[in-house]
């Protein structure tokens, strides 16, 4: 039997879930999120995370798996997409890994090695160091010893900077040195051919009309309220990587008085903006990548690579 997986991927409100739906109505798949904010419980809004009629109609593996006062990694989404790939292809369904987590996508497609373990007293200092210089500025002092990973990193993801720094510091190597060495690739992992496709707009500020009109579906559907339910939750607090999820992190903000609502948008919207621009980037550097301008073209890829097309 033929054995492939698919990626599809692409910059936030580009269309990627959409287009995931379509293939699924046409092609016996299992849909795989790749969403390091989707993972989390009663994060729904914000996340854009389908709906609960969608999620039945269409079931997605790694969806609502943790509660938001955990840590998530990409280390345990590796093992986890791992194994709902191994589960689909074991039922005879092709594995559609779905989502904009660039890092999370690089990590099941490259595999990771054994990273050192976590070492608390570091942590401590890392974090008291970022208390008082800001994540930037670790993110900085990353960016010239590890470039590579700095360029994934979000200058204010506390978590990823964290653990980068960490590990530089443990061993003296790059947390991309240690995924590259020993690391097993999934195509090898799963032996089966990966297709990996990516919705590219060719025109930015369509991208940001479409992330400006998402953000204000979110508000009109009670975003706010969301956060102010979860931030009732015991052991929740703003620096938890969950919290710290664009429009969550801005959000908890603007509820503790911090700016006004205007301003939070502004902020989310912008926000946003740099995401969809890191996530381009990333693309624009993918290897083996199928691209496609629309929804309709990462469709049609994905159907060739399916053979349900006789073209």
């Amino acid at each position: 039997m033929r054995r492939v997986v698919v990626t599809l991927m692409g910059p936030t409100a580009s269309g990627k879930t959409d287009a995931a739906l379509c293939i699924a109505d046409a092609a016996a798949v299992q849909l795989v999120s790749v969403d390091s904010a989707m993972v989390y419980r009663r994060m729904d809004i914000g996340t854009a995370k389908p709906d609960t009629a969608t999620l039945g109609r269409y079931p997605h593996a790694l969806v609502d798996i943790v509660e938001p006062q955990e840590a998530y990694s990409a280390a345990r989404f590796v093992r986890d997409a791992d194994a709902a790939v191994e589960a689909a292809l074991g039922a005879g369904r092709t594995p559609l890994l779905v989502g904009g987590t660039m890092l999370y996508f690089r990590a099941f497609r490259d595999g990771l090695g054994d990273l050192p373990a976590a070492d608390p007293k570091l942590r401590a200092e890392l974090a008291e160091q970022a208390a008082a210089d800001g994540w930037p500025a670790l993110h900085a002092s990353l960016a010239r010893d590890d470039p590579k990973a700095a360029a994934g990193i979000d200058p204010h993801n506390g978590q990823r900077i964290q653990r980068a720094l960490e590990v530089l510091r443990l061993s003296g190597r790059s947390i991309t040195a240690w995924w590259q060495e020993g690391a097993t690739p999934a195509a090898q992992r799963h032996r089966c051919q990966l297709v990996q496709i990516a919705i590219l707009p060719p025109q930015r500020e369509a991208l940001h009309r479409r992330i400006e009109a998402r953000l204000d579906g979110m508000l009109r559907a009670g975003f706010l309220g969301e956060v102010r339910r979860l931030r009732a939750e015991p052991g929740l607090h703003p620096a938890l990587p969950s919290m710290r999820s664009v429009g969550y992190a801005q959000a908890w903000r603007h509820l503790d008085g911090e700016y006004e609502y205007a301003a939070m948008v502004e902020r989310i919207a912008a926000a946003t903006r740099q995401v969809a621009k890191r996530q381009l980037t990333w693309l624009r550097r993918w290897p083996g990548l199928l691209a496609a301008e629309t929804g309709a073209d990462a469709v049609a890829h994905a159907r060739r690579a399916l053979q349900l097309d006789a073209s």
